[in-house]
C-alpha cells in the first residue's frame, strides 16, 4: 500500500506528463501547457491572479535554462513555492486564531 506521500508524489508526475505530453516535446510543459495547467489544476490560485501578464512572468522565473519550456525539475520549483506559501499561510491562520483565543 502506498503512503500518502507516495501518492502525492505519483499524482505530480501524473498531472505534469499529462499536460507536458499534449504539444511538442512530451518532457517539458510549453507556456501554453503550463498555461492549461494552472488554470485546470490550481483553479483557485489562479482565480486570485488577476495579472494578464501572470503566466509570462511564473514561466520567466522558473526557466533556469531559457529554453522557453519547463521540464520537470522546474516545474517542482514552482510545486515546492506554492506548497511552502501554503504551509504559512496555514501556520499564520493558526497563530493568529490562538492569539484571538487568549
Amino acid at each position: 500500500m502506498s503512503s500518502q506521500l507516495e501518492k502525492a508524489i505519483e499524482g505530480l508526475i501524473t498531472v505534469f506528463h499529462s499536460y507536458s505530453s499534449r504539444e511538442g516535446d512530451k518532457y517539458k510543459l510549453s507556456k501554453a501547457e503550463l498555461k492549461t495547467l494552472l488554470q485546470e489544476e490550481l483553479t483557485d490560485f489562479m482565480a486570485c491572479c488577476n495579472d494578464p501578464a501572470g503566466i509570462d512572468k511564473i514561466m520567466t522565473d522558473l526557466d533556469e535554462n531559457g529554453d522557453q519550456q519547463l521540464d520537470f525539475q522546474e516545474f517542482v520549483v514552482l510545486v515546492a513555492a506554492l506548497t511552502v506559501a501554503c504551509n504559512e499561510f496555514f501556520e499564520d491562520c493558526c497563530r493568529n486564531r490562538n492569539r484571538d483565543r487568549k
